[in-house]
């Protein structure tokens, strides 16, 4: 049987484009006249190799004989050497054999291309690769079956060097060549500014604003919509905003401010640490919080809907975190803003939402959590809607009524806790919730421990103490100091945790709460 590559496994899990794949790629994308998916191009790829090969072989089995020790040659002859992956070289000596336990035989010089010259037995009747049967019955998997076997590996091995090659461009997974592209004039841009405008912003895909140009009508409406949609990504005016397997468009200085400036409440205090110091009670604890910048975040799991406490930081920026849980849910892509729709499951109310990926956050909540009145540490709920790119969103209503809850006030500048009966009309997290009197002087303190450079230490011991006196035993549990701690100060789980573990003014009691160190009856 005459092997083939091409039907080995490893030969496509170690798959690897080469030069002659991209000049065959290149011309099939002048032969189609338009865009290619990556699938698409991978597909033609494996029936490329696999059609490579049978020429290869055809034209090495018409071009010579097959070596077979038990055959005679003569000078000059042409011989392929199967087990030599049917390397082919010219007969240029033949001698007589000097073996006696062989018996008579002779022995052909052979000089391959590059100047090697090997030599091998011919004339002997005995042996055993006289007996392997090199009838070709042809592959045993198509081009299909192989791809529906190992297309995995040549999409992601192409797309990879496709990415590298700055002669090929790619738009939601579809690729051309940079040099055929239609060209779009400026004048064309401004016309789909002024559309785009008119829209309010957007989004909008390039089908709605391609009607508005004037486009040449011998082009492929493939290669005019990818033509289009390049010239968009290059202009820096205009923002791709769709998930992914879609391209939308929207004006950038149309978007909302904090998604291209975003507050600086929501992004982390770089704070030094060492996660070995915490044991595997307290990083389940970090993993329970599932703050968006830990590094010991749960993976999600598939149930929906997905359950977030909130936060101070995204309750006064009218933000979620995108933690890997909310990441699952909210449509996903390769740009860093995503637009979509927020439906409130209550009222079927559609909010703009915008996912900030970069910035680990989703935008678009404010009004809703103002209307109602959502405290700090209010649990919210989402799921994927029906239809793609849109988000379902609620909070879990109770019947309005005065909770006693910890409240938060500012005094001279320091933050000051007490307990007292605020109206709530909603499920919350008892250990992080926390009622805001007045959001403004936050402001003023979170500006000053910025301003400062207040250490988390610091922020942490003059918290600790007003947490402390709302308990009779004085104690803290680690979620409420991390809630309160973020009302000044943006830090994940982890620097607080070890900050508990390692200052001596604190000790641990059990149950994730810690008491000041010292206190009587401790």
């Amino acid at each position: 049987m005459i092997p083939r590559k091409t039907q080995e496994p490893s030969y496509w899990k170690e798959f690897q484009p080469t030069a002659a794949d991209l000049e065959y790629l290149k011309n099939l994308l002048v032969e189609r006249e338009r865009p290619l998916s990556t699938d698409e191009m991978a597909r033609a790829l494996v029936a490329f190799r696999c059609r490579s090969e049978e020429e290869r072989i055809a034209r090495i089995l018409s071009g010579g004989s097959l070596y077979l020790p038990q055959n005679s040659y003569q000078v000059g002859d042409t011989v392929f050497f199967p087990f030599l992956d049917f390397l082919s070289g010219q007969v240029i000596g033949v001698r007589e054999g000097q073996n006696p336990q062989l018996g008579p035989f002779r022995v052909i010089q052979v000089a391959f291309p590059g100047g090697q010259v090997r030599e091998f037995a011919a004339e002997l009747p005995g042996h055993k690769l006289n007996e392997v049967s090199w009838e070709d019955p042809g592959p045993v998997f198509s081009p299909e079956e192989l791809y529906d076997r190992y297309g995995q590996y040549v999409r992601q091995a192409l797309a990879v060097r496709l990415e590298a090659e700055p002669g090929f461009v790619a738009l939601a997974g579809h690729w051309f060549l940079k040099s055929l592209l239609v060209e779009i004039s400026p004048g064309l841009l401004n016309v789909a500014e002024a559309v785009l405008d008119e829209a309010g912003g957007g989004p909008l895909p390039a089908e709605a604003l391609i009607g508005y140009l004037d486009m040449p009508k011998e082009v492929h409406p493939e290669l005019a919509l990818f033509s289009l949609n390049y010239a968009l990504f290059e202009d820096e005016r205009f923002d791709e905003v769709g998930p992914a397997g879609r391209i939308l468009w929207y004006l950038r200085r149309l978007e909302p401010a904090p998604i291209l400036e975003p507050p600086a409440r929501l992004q982390p205090r770089q704070v030094e640490y060492d996660h070995r110091l915490l044991d595997e009670s307290l990083l389940n604890l970090e993993r329970w919080l599932g703050d968006e910048w830990s590094e010991m975040v749960a993976l999600p799991r598939d149930e929906e809907p997905v359950r977030i406490v909130l936060t101070y930081p995204h309750r006064r920026s009218g933000t979620l975190p995108l933690s890997p849980f909310v990441a699952r849910v909210c449509p996903t892509g390769r740009t860093h803003r995503i637009r979509f729709v927020f439906r409130d499951e209550e009222t079927g109310e559609e909010m703009p939402g915008w996912v900030v990926r970069e910035r680990r956050f989703v935008y678009g909540l404010g009004e809703w959590y103002e209307r109602h009145n959502l405290p700090v540490g209010a649990y919210v709920e989402i799921r994927r809607g029906p239809e793609p790119g849109v988000v379902l969103i609620r909070r879990r209503p109770t019947r309005p009524k005065r909770e006693w809850v910890r409240a938060v006030s500012v005094e001279e500048g320091a933050l000051r806790f007490e307990m007292g009966r605020h109206m709530i009309s909603c499920e919350y997290e008892e250990l992080m919730v926390i009622a805001v009197n007045d959001w403004a002087a936050l402001d003023g303190v979170e500006e000053r421990v910025r301003r400062e450079r207040r250490s988390l230490a610091d922020v942490v011991a003059e918290i600790f103490p007003e947490l402390a006196k709302l308990s009779p035993q004085g104690t803290v549990h680690a979620a409420t100091l991390y809630s309160a701690v973020n009302l000044v100060m943006r830090v994940p789980p982890g620097p607080i945790l070890t900050t508990l573990v390692t200052d001596d003014r604190y000790t641990f009691v059990g149950d994730y709460y810690w008491v000041s160190r010292g206190r009587p009856g401790w």
